[in-house]
């Protein structure tokens, strides 16, 4: 393939010039990075150069440095949080007030197949009805009281069955979990 137009390696004030352009802590931008806070330290204390995907990674963040606010997660804004997944990966989180009928997500993959509402930016409530029902089985299924009593769910209700099933179905690798 050829090689790439990113440096092989960077120093340690290269490190701290793109944490401080990113308003970051060392702890903060270790998050980022995914490494510890002592390698951070390491990196930006010492004289050594240091290579590896960190490179890259700076390279993309000097460029783009909006992408560490793309990929924050959010303080919750309503009583339940449902965390929408593909595999370990969090595709699309979704906030909502019961009571008042109100939802709030926040997408972290710009691959529409992939989120819980598509390319739906601003679901509304019944659509979000319709999510969690689309996470289960139809509530017409046959001899639907045996599985419910398997669940130990007293009646059909997709986010008691979401809870007890993650929302994984047969034909997809995603999952939900649920934040109270």
């Amino acid at each position: 393939m050829g090689r790439f137009a990113i440096p092989d390696t960077a120093s340690g004030k290269d490190i701290k010039a793109i944490r401080r352009k990113l308003g970051m802590t060392q702890g903060e931008f270790a998050e980022l990075v995914h490494v510890s806070s002592k390698t951070i330290e390491r990196w930006e204390g010492g004289k050594r150069e240091i290579t590896g995907p960190i490179t890259t990674l700076i390279k993309i963040l000097n460029e783009y440095p909006q992408i560490g606010e793309d990929y924050v997660i959010p303080e919750r804004v309503y009583p339940l949080r449902l965390w929408y997944m593909s595999e370990n990966r969090v595709c699309t989180i979704i906030d909502v007030d019961e009571r008042n009928r109100r939802v709030k997500i926040y997408n972290y993959t710009r691959n529409y197949i992939e989120r819980a509402f598509g390319k739906e930016e601003h679901p509304s409530f019944e659509e979000y009805e319709a999510f969690l029902e689309s996470r289960c089985f139809p509530e017409s299924r046959d001899k639907m009281k045996l599985i419910l009593k398997d669940l130990d769910i007293p009646f059909y209700d997709p986010i008691l069955i979401i809870e007890k099933t993650d929302g994984r179905m047969a034909e997809d690798d995603f999952r939900i979990r649920i934040e109270r």
